[in-house]
């Protein structure tokens, strides 16, 4: 059975995967769907790596959730490329 680090982390991963960027207050953030379990969402939240309330359909990567997601992503040897495949 797939532990609950195993799946935030790739949880993260997908967000990160299927972001985009927008500019904000000439700041760039990245944005993602939240299609994944809260319970997950929220855990996120708490560590700090992505922001955003639960009105909101999308949440926003921290700089320190950009930089996790692409530890993860090397982690698992992911790339961008994957999600065309």
């Amino acid at each position: 059975m797939v532990n609950v680090e195993t799946i935030k982390e790739l949880v993260l991963a997908l967000l990160y995967l299927t972001s985009w960027e927008e500019k904000e207050y000439d700041k760039t953030y990245h944005r993602s769907w939240k299609g994944y379990p809260f319970s997950i969402l929220d855990e996120l939240v708490d560590e700090g790596l992505i922001s955003g309330n639960h009105k909101s359909k999308s949440v926003y990567f921290t700089e320190k959730g950009v930089e996790k997601a692409m530890e993860i992503i090397e982690k698992y040897n992911f790339s961008g490329d994957d999600l065309d495949e």
